[in-house]
């Protein structure tokens, strides 16, 4: 005769089973417990320029990349500082990233200013005179002439060019373009124009004799513009900045406005 299934068993058999998943859930709840309820200190500042460590110890240790192309330390503005390149197979660790921080031979990003260095280094052999006993006029209509106080230029308003400082001008190569680096010196004298930083009054440097070639000297050296009848003369060490003239004042270095840049050459 059949057996006629017995459904209180069956349920019997269902509840001991979700009685066991249950059980299982708890044990689940409590594993995420404990983890959520650990005690954490507060996230430290991020610290730029230092590498720093995710590991803690309530935590398992945080495996260390090993396929790295490069490290880098960035300041607080994201600019890279330092930069070193890895082997893909290479592991980095914590002295690792330490090292690259403190190590002062480390490859440094530099910014654009190293084109300035570079060019700096250039060697400027002397070619010949292209301009003897000239006169510098601005367009106001005032000349160059020696200050009585000090090794310094000044423009003036002269009734009489006799009394303007007259200026040999030397070429240099190599040339920029149309663009010649030049020396500016006072005819007859050893006292070569020397560039010093932007508003200051340009030295009167004296000089055993015409610098044959120049490398570190680019103060004695400016990049001769010519646009139309007006001369512009550029500073090597300050690109950025040219010759300039205020009324009855000091020459010196200035970008333009209110200086005024623009040149006038007068042959004696």
């Amino acid at each position: 005769m059949a057996k006629v299934p017995d459904l209180f068993e069956d349920l019997k058999d269902c509840y001991s089973e979700n009685e066991e998943y249950s059980s299982n859930n708890d044990t689940l709840s409590l594993i995420q417990k404990s983890f959520y309820d650990a005690n954490y200190g507060p996230l430290q500042e991020v610290c730029m320029d230092k590498f720093m460590s995710l590991s803690t110890s309530e935590t398992s240790k945080i495996a260390k990349p090993a396929f790295k192309e490069s490290v880098a330390v960035v300041s607080a503005t994201g600019k890279i500082l330092k930069k070193r390149r890895l082997s893909l197979n290479q592991p980095i660790t914590d002295e690792d990233l330490e090292a690259i921080a403190n190590d002062p031979e480390e490859e440094i990003i530099e910014s654009k200013s190293a084109f300035s260095t570079f060019q700096n280094k250039v060697k400027y052999g002397f070619t010949k005179t292209i301009k003897s006993q000239c006169i510098l006029n601005d367009i106001l209509a005032q000349s160059l002439i020696r200050d009585p106080t000090g090794p310094y230029l000044k423009a003036a308003a002269l009734n009489n060019l006799d009394n303007a400082v007259k200026f040999d001008i030397g070429a240099y190569k190599p040339a920029d373009g149309f663009n010649i680096p030049v020396t500016l010196r006072i005819s007859k004298t050893r006292l070569f124009v020397s560039a010093q930083d932007e508003g200051e009054p340009l030295l009167l440097k004296e000089m055993p004799e015409t610098p044959k070639v120049i490398t570190d000297e680019t103060n004695l050296l400016f990049l001769w513009e010519n646009h139309g009848i007006m001369h512009y003369f550029r500073s090597m060490a300050h690109p950025e900045l040219f010759i300039a003239t205020k009324n009855e004042e000091r020459v010196h270095l200035a970008r333009g406005q209110p200086s005024t840049i623009d040149f006038k050459i007068w042959d004696n």
